[in-house]
C-alpha cells in the first residue's frame, strides 16, 4: 500500500514529520517497507531561461542556445535538438554531472558537432514525469532562473509504502491509515463527507442479481453528457506519485477512490451495454477479453457481470474491453458492489489475475460505504467530465454487517500483559470506530464498525467426525465468546504500543533443557557425515520429478500428481531421491566427468506418506589403482555403502540379513535388500536395471543404494558400562564349507554365529568359489571365525569342540559339509 505524505494529510490533520509518522506506523502494526523522497532524483535540475537560440552551423536539426541558469552557474552554452528551443522561454536545465532518469544517462560537458555544450535542456519525459515528446518542457514565462525544479513544481513530496496483513483490508486506504494514526495520537482524523448528487433522470441501465452468494448488493448510476480525456495535473500527479499510470479522467476517478477510500469501482460505457440490464450471475464457459488485453474463460464458480450480448466484466476483479470507456464515451455507468471475499479470491487465483480490485475485495471492504462511495465518484465525474447524474439503481440488499463485541477490562492485563485503565481502553476503541453500546465497572460492549471485517466474525470450525454435534456446537460457542474479546485486546495493545508490554519468559518445562536435536535429525546428520567420509558428494534436488521418471522408479500414483507444477517435467512427487541423482550423474558425464559418487538425504513419497531416505549412487569406474586402471562399479560398492551406513547408525551387524528381492528398477541378479529381522526392509542396494539406464539415456554402469532412516529405531537410553575387554589373545580359524549352489551365504554365516555365542565374537566371509575341484551344483564358502577367550587361554581340545559345534550347526541349518 503506497501513499504520499500530502495525500495522507488530506485525511489527517497533523504536523508530525515523516520520521515520526513512520515510527507510529510501525508501532501500530502497519510496517513501513520504504520511504521515497520524490524530489531526491530531481535535485540537480533547475529552472533556466533561454537568452539566445541560433542555428547550429554544422547541423540542420540542432540549435546553439545561450542559457541563463541562475546564481552559481550563470550563463552557459547548450546544444539542443528540440524543435521548440527558442529565445525567451523558461526551461528545465540539467548541468553536467546530473543523472537523467528518463534516459538513464549522466550529462557530461563536451562538444556536439564542433560546438561546446555544457548541459541539457529537458522534457518532462526525460525527467520521468510524463509522456510528452514534442520537445523540451516550457515553464511559465515569469519563472525565475536558478530555482530547484523539484521545489518549483511541488515535487518535494514523500511516498510511504506500508505492508498490510491480510486481515487488515481497512488499511488498504489512505483514510483507513489516517484513522489508525489518529487513534495512536498522531493528529486528528478529518471526517469524510460525500456530497449527495441528486438524480435528474431515470437510469437507462438497471441491475439484476442471479448469484446472491457472490454478490448480495450492487449499486449504480448513469452520468450522461460527459467528456472524457486526460486527467488534470493534480489527479495525474497524485496517481503517478504512487506508481499508478494515469489512463483517463473516468478511469482515474475509480483508481483514486480505490486508494483514497479502499473502495474499488468500475465504469461502463452506457452506449456499449446491450439490453439495458446488467446481471450479476455465474459464468457459463464464456470467453471474455479483459482490460489487460488477455482472454479468460469463466466457469460456473466465477461471478461475472453480463448484458444482452454476454459477459462484460469479471466481477470484482477486472472489466472487459467490450464496454470499457474511451475518449469517445459520452454516457457512463458507475458500478459499486459488495462481493464475497472467498469467491473473489478463488476466481482470481484460478484465472491468474492480480488486480487492485481483487486485492481489496478478497480482504474485505467497508460494508456500509457503497452509497457514500457512489456519491463521491459521481461528484468527481461531474466535476472533471461534466454531465448530469441519473437516479441510483440497485439490486439485492445491504449485508447484515452489524456485530457486537465485549471486553472485560481486567483481561487486557491478564491476557495482554499491559495494564490499561478502563477509560483509556474505551477511548482507544472509540477512536478506532468502535462505538460504546453498554458499559459497567468491569466491562464494555461495543459495536464493531463496518470497515473492520476481521473483528468478531462468525466462527467456522472444520467438522470433527470424532465429536458429537453437541460438543462441536459447544466448542463453536466457546470460541465465539473468546475471540471477539481477544480482537479488542489486540486493538488496544496495538495502539498503546506493543513495545510497552514487558517481556515475560515462558515457564520452563523441565530443569534440564531438552535436546536441541531429535534422534531423527541426529541420524540424518550422522548419515551425512558417514556417506561423505566414504567419498560421496552431497547433492540437493527437487522433491518432484517428471511423471515418466517416477514410473521408472517405483510408481507414480495420481494422488501424488501436482496440479500446478512449476514446470511441465516436474509434475510428480518423487518416490525416491535416486532419479535426481541419476540425472546429476548424466549431466556430469555429458561434461566429461562420468566417474561420480553422489548422495542425497531427503524425502521419498508414496500414498502412505513421506519417508526420509539416504540415497547413494556411484557411476562409471572406481579410481585408478597403481599398476592398473579403474574397474566398473559393481553392486558390492553399493552394498558396502548401505551396510557401513546401517552399522554407523547403531544397527547391530548380527541383526542384518540380506535377501535378493530389490525393486524392479534394480538389476534382478545384482541387487538385494538389507533387512532387520525377516520382514523389515532397512535398505535396497545393487546395480540399476539396464532398461532403466537405457530409458534415462545413460550408457555407463551405475550402482545405488537407498537406506530408510525412519526405520532405524531410536537408541535405547542405557547406562554405558566400560566394555569387558579380555587380556587374552583371540583365536582365528578358517572353515571351508561345501554347500549347495542355491544356498544363501547369509544362512551359513548365521548358523556359524549361533553355534557358540560365548566365544565367537566375529564371523566374516572371505571366499565363495565355484569351479574345478568342486562338484557341479555346489560351491565352496570360506568363513573366518574369531574366538575370544575370557578367563583362560583355550586348549586345543576346547578349540576343536567349538569347531565341531560350528560344523554341526551349519550342517543342520543348510546341509553344508566341511570341505575336505
Amino acid at each position: 500500500m503506497k501513499f504520499t505524505l500530502s495525500w495522507l494529510r488530506d485525511h489527517l490533520d497533523t504536523r508530525a514529520s515523516v520520521d515520526e509518522l513512520c515510527l507510529a506506523l510501525n508501532r501500530i502494526g502497519l510496517e513501513v517497507e520504504s520511504v521515497e523522497q520524490l524530489g531526491a532524483a530531481l535535485a540537480p535540475f533547475r529552472t533556466a531561461r533561454v537568452l539566445q537560440a541560433v542555428q547550429h552551423p554544422n547541423a540542420d536539426r540542432l540549435r546553439v542556445c545561450q542559457v541563463d541558469a541562475g546564481p552559481g552557474i550563470g550563463e552557459v552554452q547548450v546544444v539542443c535538438g528540440a524543435p521548440n528551443a527558442r529565445e525567451g522561454i523558461s526551461v528545465i536545465f540539467a548541468p553536467p554531472g546530473a543523472y537523467v532518469p528518463g534516459l538513464d544517462i549522466t550529462i557530461k560537458a563536451g562538444k556536439i558537432r564542433g560546438e561546446t555544450s555544457n548541459g541539457m535542456l529537458c522534457s518532462l519525459r526525460e525527467l520521468g514525469l510524463g509522456e510528452d515528446t514534442d520537445g523540451i518542457a516550457e515553464l511559465p514565462a515569469d519563472t525565475l532562473p536558478g530555482q530547484s525544479y523539484a521545489d518549483f513544481a511541488n515535487l518535494d513530496d514523500t511516498v510511504i509504502e506500508i505492508a498490510v496483513t491480510p486481515n487488515r483490508g481497512d488499511a488498504l486506504s489512505v483514510h483507513g491509515v489516517a484513522r489508525d494514526l489518529a487513534a495512536a495520537g498522531v493528529g486528528t482524523l478529518k471526517t469524510f463527507l460525500a456530497e449527495t448528487v441528486e438524480g435528474v433522470f431515470a437510469s437507462p441501465v438497471e441491475w439484476a442479481i442471479s448469484y446472491p452468494e457472490a454478490c448480495p448488493w450492487v449499486l449504480g448510476r448513469t452520468v450522461r453528457g460527459v467528456k472524457n480525456g486526460p486527467s488534470p495535473d493534480w489527479l495525474r500527479e497524485k496517481l503517478e506519485a504512487i506508481g499508478l499510470r494515469s489512463i483517463s479522467r473516468l478511469v482515474d476517478v475509480t483508481n483514486l477512490l480505490s486508494i483514497d477510500l479502499g473502495r474499488p469501482l468500475h465504469v461502463f460505457d452506457v452506449n456499449r451495454i446491450k439490453g439495458g440490464v446488467l446481471t450479476v450471475c455465474r459464468g457459463g464457459g464464456e470467453t471474455i477479453r479483459a482490460l489487460d488485453g488477455r482472454d479468460y474463460i469463466v466457469n460456473s464458480d466465477d461471478c461475472v457481470i453480463a448484458d444482452g450480448a454476454g459477459v462484460q466484466s469479471i466481477a470484482g476483479i477486472m472489466g472487459g474491453e467490450a464496454t470499457e470507456v474511451t475518449d469517445a464515451t459520452t454516457d457512463v455507468f458507475i458500478e459499486c458492489a459488495i462481493f464475497d471475499p472467498v469467491k473473489i479470491a478463488l476466481s482470481g487465483r484460478r484465472l491468474g489475475i492480480h488486480s487492485d480490485a481483487r486485492h481489496r475485495f478478497e480482504r474485505g471492504v467497508d460494508q456500509a460505504l457503497p452509497v457514500a462511495a457512489l456519491e463521491a465518484a459521481t461528484r468527481l465525474v461531474i466535476d472533471l467530465c461534466g454531465g448530469e447524474a441519473s437516479e441510483v439503481v440497485s439490486a439485492g440488499t445491504q449485508p447484515e454487517w452489524r456485530r457486537e463485541a465485549s471486553l472485560r477490562f481486567r483481561r487486557v492485563a491478564e491476557l495482554g500483559g499491559l495494564a490499561v485503565p478502563p477509560d483509556e481502553c474505551v477511548t482507544i476503541l472509540g477512536h478506532l470506530g468502535f462505538e460504546t453500546l453498554r458499559r459497567d465497572e468491569d466491562s464494555v460492549t461495543v459495536a464493531v464498525p463496518s470497515w473492520r471485517n476481521d473483528v468478531a466474525q462468525p466462527v467456522l470450525l472444520d467438522p470433527d467426525p470424532g465429536l458429537s454435534a453437541e460438543r462441536q456446537a459447544e466448542l463453536v460457542a466457546k470460541v465465539a465468546a473468546i475471540e471477539p474479546e481477544c480482537d479488542l485486546i489486540e486493538e488496544i495493545l496495538r495502539i498503546k504500543g506493543l513495545e510497552n508490554v514487558a517481556p515475560v519468559a515462558l515457564p520452563a518445562l523441565s530443569p534440564v533443557p531438552a535436546a536441541a536435536i531429535s534422534p531423527a535429525l541426529g541420524r540424518v546428520a550422522r548419515a551425512r557425515r558417514v556417506l561423505a567420509s566414504r567419498g560421496l558428494m552431497e547433492t540437493i534436488g527437487f522433491s518432484f520429478i517428471s511423471h515418466e521418471e517416477a514410473l521408472r522408479f517405483g510408481g507414480a500414483p495420481e494422488s501424488l500428481r501436482l496440479l500446478n507444477p512449476i514446470a511441465a517435467d516436474l509434475d510428480q512427487m518423487r518416490p525416491s531421491p535416486l532419479p535426481g541423482l541419476l540425472s546429476a550423474a548424466k549431466r556430469n558425464a555429458a561434461r566429461g566427468w562420468p566417474d561420480v559418487a553422489l548422495f542425497e538425504i531427503g524425502g521419498a513419497f508414496d500414498e502412505s506418506g513421506q519417508a526420509t531416505v539416504a540415497a547413494a549412487l556411484r557411476a562409471g569406474r572406481t579410481p585408478r589403482a597403481p599398476g592398473g586402471g579403474g574397474l566398473p562399479m559393481t553392486f558390492a560398492e553399493a552394498k558396502a555403502d548401505a551396510i557401513d551406513l546401517a552399522l554407523s547408525l547403531g544397527v547391530a551387524a548380527e541383526a542384518l540379513t540380506t535377501t535378493a528381492d530389490a525393486p524392479s528398477y534394480y538389476h534382478p541378479g545384482r541387487s538385494g535388500a538389507l533387512r532387520l529381522g525377516p520382514k523389515a526392509v532397512l535398505a535396497w542396494f545393487g546395480e540399476l536395471h539396464p532398461s532403466v539406464l537405457k530409458e534415462a539415456g545413460v550408457d555407463f554402469p551405475v550402482t545405488a543404494c537407498e537406506v530408510f532412516l525412519d526405520r532405524i529405531a531410536d537408541p535405547k537410553r542405557r547406562r554405558k558400562n566400560a566394555p569387558a575387554l579380555s587380556p587374552l589373545q583371540p583365536v582365528r580359524r578358517d572353515f571351508a564349507f561345501l554347500a549347495d549352489k542355491e544356498t544363501a551365504v547369509e544362512s551359513v554365516l548365521r548358523a556359524v554365529r549361533g553355534a557358540e555365542r560365548n566365544l565367537i565374537v566375529g564371523v566374516s566371509l572371505f571366499d565363495v568359489y565355484e569351479g574345478p575341484k568342486v562338484q557341479e551344483g555346489s560351491k565352496s564358502v570360506g568363513v573366518e571365525v574369531t574366538l575370544q577367550p575370557r578367563d583362560a587361554s583355550l586348549t586345543d581340545a576346547e578349540i576343536e569342540a567349538v569347531a565341531a559345534r560350528i560344523v554341526a550347526a551349519v550342517a543342520k541349518a543348510t546341509g553344508a559339509t566341511l570341505r575336505s
